[in-house]
């Protein structure tokens, strides 16, 4: 297996559809060997529509209850947008700030009261998903990305290393991959660690640099957030980002693609249904 990076071309390059090339690569690259990927909303879709749960949670906490106004409801809905990614402990101290700095409601929790409050309600709508996939009323395929899981079996079978760096609760991430039947692709599952405040995307390019010995040239960071895609580009990884329209499980959500842009993306990807033509851009076989 050989890297054919020669093939990435230049800035704004569209070689496939639904593909886009925004960061040109050395052809030089050294060959991937390890691939991370972020969970929800790159692969799952069990968590589809989980800003519906946060917004209100925020805008209830802040305002105690009662109506917010067009600003308030503006900068939450803008600071879930930009914080997608991060572990859901920071997102909820930021809402532990915003309910002591606001003054509107005298009932004030830490940030950790805030995220078990949060969660509650979230996995009230993952539970039911869960269980729909578990009693066979639906398939692990009505909840994840199209063509996500064969993209999965071909970098596997091509014998790269795979990865999973999720900002949702590490228990919560292996039960989700179990149920999709992905538990046996990867190495390694990594969520965020219970009670701590750390960045487990960050710890997992970390350990495969630091302590496995990996190249950040030899990582292939793929994810639907700003957070692991500029972390990868950080450590120097080829990144590839997936702007795919959850609700359809398909086809391009332009507000993913902006921040994927600015996350410094060096692919762009709707879906995973032209993975056949992304291994072709980052791989050659040659004999």
């Amino acid at each position: 297996m050989q890297n054919n990076n020669g093939h990435l071309g230049k800035k704004g390059d569209r070689i496939f559809p639904g593909i886009e090339i925004f960061n040109e690569l050395d052809n030089d690259r050294p060959e991937l060997k390890a691939v991370i990927f972020d969970f929800d909303g790159t692969i799952s879709t069990l968590r589809q529509g989980w800003e519906e749960i946060m917004e209100p949670l925020m805008i209830e906490m802040i305002t105690g209850g009662g109506l917010p106004d067009d600003q308030l409801t503006r900068e939450v809905k803008e600071y879930i947008d930009e914080s997608t990614g991060i572990q859901t402990i920071f997102q909820m101290q930021w809402l532990e700030s915003e309910v002591r700095k606001r003054g509107l409601n005298p009932q004030v929790h830490d940030a950790w009261w805030y995220k078990d409050e949060y969660n509650r309600r979230l996995l009230d709508m993952v539970k039911t998903r869960a269980e729909k996939l578990e009693q066979g009323q639906s398939n692990p395929e009505d909840f994840m990305i199209k063509g996500s899981k064969k993209f999965i079996q071909a970098l596997r079978n091509m014998g790269l290393k795979l990865y999973v760096a999720s900002g949702t609760d590490h228990g919560d991430v292996v039960r989700e991959v179990t149920a999709l039947g992905l538990y046996d692709y990867f190495q390694q599952i990594s969520g965020a660690p219970e009670r701590k405040v750390d960045c487990s995307k960050e710890a997992v390019i970390r350990l495969l640099i630091e302590t496995m010995g990996f190249k950040g040239e030899e990582l292939l960071v793929i994810g639907d957030g700003k957070v692991e895609i500029a972390l990868g580009v950080e450590a120097g990884a080829l990144t590839l980002g997936v702007a795919a329209d959850e609700v359809k499980r398909e086809g391009l959500n332009p507000a993913k693609r902006e921040r994927l842009i600015k996350a410094g993306a060096h692919m762009i990807i709707e879906d995973f249904s032209c993975g056949k033509e992304v291994l072709s851009i980052l791989f050659s076989s040659e004999d």
